[in-house]
């Protein structure tokens, strides 16, 4: 059933965003170094999967397989011609598990860094990020999403090249931004949780916070920050499922689905509206915050 993340705000209810995507695709098969994009058309089966898991789960919002989706991050693997065609692949095969259900299912179109540092601690310009970002918004909005999603960022000047990317492809068109926390409780680029909310709360978007990081216990944190500067913006929350530890080669996160449930209540009590999981996280964590929340 289609829906809007207004829709959902205006219920005054916590909302249960998706979990992990690259650690669904890597369970079934995607091989170390593909870019994950890929497999919307080479494997778009795979792909509806993961979002009808997360659906079943209790997810209200998912987010695309489109994360990497710039021509930036797509040209590492020699795929920047095809940057519209795999997103807006991403796009409408969510859009498609999304209206096959009765109960309100948002679709996000995930938008992650393009793997460049901007100027002037990198070489690509304000306007050329905007521009790559511009072209990924068209494509995600074409094939169907409700909301843009820029998540994972460490520089507020890239936020600001996405969200002027995401405008100028659609004036208005709902956004949604989230920084990574990840560095002694900054980001990479040394943004704080404080300065990240003042400054993400005046580009107009719906909703601010936090993914990725180093875990539940450190987005607790950042969640309170943001809170207490600003009492009334809507706070997005999606930890990794733990600190991951090594098996086999293979990277093993440590945070159990009961585990991310309670946090999950802490969360909320914390300031989020809207939470879920990153990294390491699965359909079982998710329908365990979703039941945690809905007690």
């Amino acid at each position: 059933m289609r829906a809007t993340l207004q829709d959902l705000l205006a219920s005054g209810r916590p909302i249960v965003a998706d979990g992990a995507m690259g650690t669904m695709l890597m369970g079934l098969g995607l091989p170390h170094g593909q870019a994950p994009e890929l497999w919307n058309v080479d494997q778009p089966d795979h792909v509806r999967s993961i979002y009808r898991s997360y659906i079943e789960a209790g997810s209200q919002i998912i987010l695309t397989n489109s994360f990497g989706g710039s021509r930036y991050r797509l040209d590492m693997h020699g795929l920047s011609g095809r940057t519209v065609e795999l997103n807006r692949a991403a796009a409408a095969l969510a859009r498609q598990e999304a209206d096959a259900v009765p109960q309100p299912v948002v679709v996000a179109g995930s938008i992650g860094p393009t793997g460049q540092m901007l100027e002037p601690y990198g070489l690509l310009s304000l306007a050329d990020g905007a521009a790559a970002f511009e072209e990924q918004a068209r494509a995600l909005i074409d094939g169907g999403v409700d909301v843009l999603w820029i998540e994972t960022m460490s520089d507020l000047a890239e936020v600001r090249a996405a969200v002027d990317g995401c405008e100028n492809a659609a004036p208005g068109f709902p956004r949604v931004t989230t920084m990574t926390f990840d560095t002694k409780g900054r980001t990479m680029m040394g943004v704080t949780p404080e300065q990240a909310v003042r400054e993400l709360a005046g580009m107009g978007v719906l909703a601010v916070g936090s993914n990725c990081g180093n875990g539940p216990d450190e987005l607790e944190v950042v969640i309170e920050k943001m809170r207490a500067l600003n009492p009334d913006i809507v706070l997005v929350a999606k930890a990794n499922a733990g600190l991951p530890h090594m098996e086999g080669g293979v990277a093993v996160y440590d945070a159990t689905p009961a585990v991310m449930a309670e946090f999950a209540v802490r969360l909320r009590q914390a300031g989020a509206g809207i939470i879920g999981a990153c990294c390491g996280s699965t359909p079982a964590h998710i329908r365990a915050i979703a039941d945690a929340l809905r007690d």
